[in-house]
């Protein structure tokens, strides 16, 4: 079976990577005790002169027809503040889990979101410090800092426990699927989002194409509302 989604024309192929997604859904039932379910594993490509994205900055999502809880997960998820940047770009984790967000950078920062259900302000904090929050509503996070207007990263908050975030390859693997229907859903911050309606298992591959465009910064205002303070260009602070 093959898909593609192509929200743009033609003319705006020529300057708009194609994100390439190929996947392969396998039954694989599980042993040691563990209930039988599905492999889901495939590989994202990014084609296109102009692509600066990486295939392990999207989330590759399965929302079984019958819910399945997604528990907190056991350890505290880290985003760093590094080089003005956080790293990682993007997070994922389930719903009521806490992600740290250790400062590693010889100045003040101050990371912050006004991702409706999930807003939160950490404050000014310093290098060698580390501030957590626990995201307890699904969505999509923005994160910025109140201090840096280039900072951005995202926190893709589940209420599935069946995700994946490619490697630097694009490979990636969904396991312990449920048998049944279900919505395949693939997130990327340069692509509207992509869903497909699937059985599990399935017996053949398909192909799925989702337009990219070239990465920017989300018009934003700082925590406050209002403009951010304009630097130098050289300026690290």
């Amino acid at each position: 079976l093959c898909y593609a989604e192509r929200p743009v024309g033609p003319s705006d192929r020529r300057t708009m990577p194609r994100l390439l997604l190929l996947l392969l859904v396998l039954a694989v039932p599980f042993g040691g005790g563990r209930a039988s379910g599905a492999e889901l594993s495939g590989r994202l490509q990014l084609t296109g002169k102009t692509a600066s994205t990486s295939p392990s900055e999207a989330v590759v999502y399965f929302e079984p027809e019958r819910p399945v809880a997604a528990k907190p997960q056991n350890k505290v998820m880290a985003m760093a503040t590094r080089g003005k940047a956080f790293d990682p770009r993007v997070l994922v984790v389930t719903r009521g889990s806490t992600v740290s967000f250790p400062n590693h950078d010889p100045i003040l920062h101050n990371v912050f979101s006004v991702s409706p259900g999930n807003r939160f302000d950490l404050g000014f904090y310093r290098n060698g410090e580390t501030k957590s929050w626990t995201f307890e509503s699904a969505g999509l996070v923005r994160v910025f800092c109140n201090v840096h207007y280039s900072m951005q990263a995202y926190i893709v908050v589940l209420d599935t426990p069946f995700f994946a975030i490619p490697d630097g390859q694009g490979n990636f693997r969904l396991e312990g699927l449920p048998p049944g229907g279900g919505t395949l859903r693939v997130w990327h911050d340069s692509a509207r989002p992509w869903r497909r309606e699937i059985r599990v298992p399935a017996d053949m591959p398909s192909v799925i194409e989702i337009e990219v465009s070239r990465r920017r910064v989300v018009p934003h205002t700082n925590k406050h509302g209002k403009p951010y303070e304009r630097r130098g260009r050289n300026e690290y602070r």
